[in-house]
């Protein structure tokens, strides 16, 4: 009898984390910018009917627009010492805002002394305000940094209406600073778009202030 009151006292107790549970907060949703990053507002007020008007859409869904932008820098040297892609890792999530990820080989290659699965480089992918926020940078104040800069090639689509450039170096960008950099460093940058072809796709980038090259 003693043990069975015991029992019945026990059993409220085993109860109270469940109760617990229950009364716990949910979690908040996270949430993006407050407002709507410049180059986002002009894109919906006058590009996007520019293009319209252009190509005679019908829907608005019709016109071509941003998807992502994937920024891709590679360390070679980085199989000798692994503080070089810690380095790089670290200049381009300045320039990102975002943290990048590891790009590591894909198969060994004996000549190079490559092994699989070793760091090369790495890369971000950026979407959303991001997106626009570093596409800002890039056509406003990095780009018109290079040297002996003469607008961009206009032809470096790959036939479906996206865009890569090359950058020779990452001092361009104002966020990173001259006397921390170990080693001047190139990068890849590709605007995906969801244009069907490089004519589509080469309109838009006119119409968002990318400064290609004038014949």
């Amino acid at each position: 009898m003693a043990d069975d009151k015991k029992d019945k006292k026990d059993k409220p107790e085993a109860d109270k984390p469940a109760k617990a549970a229950k009364t716990a907060k949910p979690m908040e949703k996270p949430t993006g910018p407050k407002e709507k990053p410049r180059l986002a507002k002009y894109y919906d007020e006058s590009v996007r009917p520019a293009l319209m008007k252009h190509f005679k859409y019908t829907s608005v869904m019709q016109a071509p627009r941003f998807k992502k932008i994937v920024i891709n820098m590679g360390v070679g040297d980085g199989l000798m010492d692994q503080k070089l892609i810690d380095a790089a890792m670290n200049e381009l999530g300045h320039i990102a805002g975002q943290r990048p990820a590891v790009r590591r080989a894909k198969k060994a290659i004996s000549n190079f002394k490559l092994r699989e699965g070793v760091p090369i480089g790495c890369a971000v992918t950026l979407r959303g305000a991001r997106m626009f926020e570093f596409y800002d940078r890039l056509v406003s104040v990095a780009v018109p940094q290079i040297r002996d800069f003469r607008g961009l090639n206009p032809r470096s689509f790959d036939g479906r209406g996206n865009y890569t450039m090359g950058l020779t170096e990452q001092l361009i960008f104002p966020e990173i600073t001259h006397d921390k950099v170990a080693k001047v460093r190139g990068m890849d940058v590709t605007i995906v778009t969801s244009a069907r072809t490089d004519e589509e796709g080469r309109e838009l980038l006119k119409l968002m202030n990318m400064p290609f090259r004038v014949k």
